[in-house]
């Protein structure tokens, strides 16, 4: 698959010192899932698997039980799921996914991003079709061959199964997910290395040094916009 899921998180998770910016970003996630349902993960599927997501990036839970109650307490802030889907540097193709109450300020945010840093822009499927949906579960403490008998013995189909460093990763396609978790909550695994509905490249390109360090400075400048809450491309930055 050509990434390492538990080193891509923690380079996210280490670019702020305190790491507010994620932790709001998950607020923001969390309070959406819990407005489209009930503010409560065991009738709201959407809201468990945020939640599932946020254990794996040591969200607090004061964070996550104020996002809940601020559901509860009705507050009609209203969000707006949006997709963007760019070019970078040499071929490089990125999307863009984000939660916004404010859509023309985020379009022009994400815009400005591409612009200022040698990509653009593209139209609504412009880039989307070189990627698939896939659901990414990482456990610790389990051979990639013991994952694998576990997830026969529980009938669930799964793209592939790699090692990497102490986890095993399983790779699914999304509406797999929970059924993969159950299957290993069932064995006793409560905790994952990683929890993750995302767009994999279907191939990953190399960029050369130049270009790299152009590309890295466009997603970081992404990353880093507030209403942005997932940036997926198919470049192999060597992670």
């Amino acid at each position: 698959m050509g990434r390492k899921w538990n080193n891509i998180k923690e380079k996210k998770a280490s670019k702020d010192a305190n790491t507010s910016r994620i932790y709001a970003k998950f607020g923001v996630e969390i309070y959406v899932a819990a407005k489209q349902g009930v503010p409560d993960p065991e009738g709201n599927q959407a809201l468990k698997f945020v939640l599932e997501r946020a254990k794996t990036y040591n969200v607090p839970k004061h964070i996550i039980d104020r996002a809940i109650e601020k559901a509860k307490g009705g507050a009609e802030e209203s969000y707006s799921e949006l997709r963007y889907e760019g070019f970078g540097p040499s071929g490089s193709m990125v999307i863009v996914d984000a939660l916004t109450n404010n859509v023309n300020r985020t379009a022009s945010d994400v815009r400005a991003a591409f612009g200022k840093n040698g990509g653009n822009m593209g139209v609504s499927g412009s880039v989307a079709y070189m990627f698939d949906a896939t659901a990414v579960i990482g456990v610790e403490g389990k051979s990639a061959d013991e994952v694998l008998e576990l997830l026969m013995e529980a009938d669930v189909d799964v793209r592939d199964i790699l090692e990497e460093d102490d986890s095993v990763i399983v790779y699914a396609d999304p509406e797999q997910f929970h059924a993969v978790q159950e299957a290993f909550k069932n064995a006793g695994i409560t905790e994952f290395t990683v929890a993750e509905q995302t767009m994999l490249a279907q191939n990953e390109i190399t960029l050369s040094e130049d270009a790299q360090a152009q590309f890295e400075k466009m997603i970081d400048v992404l990353e880093d916009l507030d209403d942005v809450q997932r940036v997926y491309h198919n470049v192999d930055l060597g992670e």
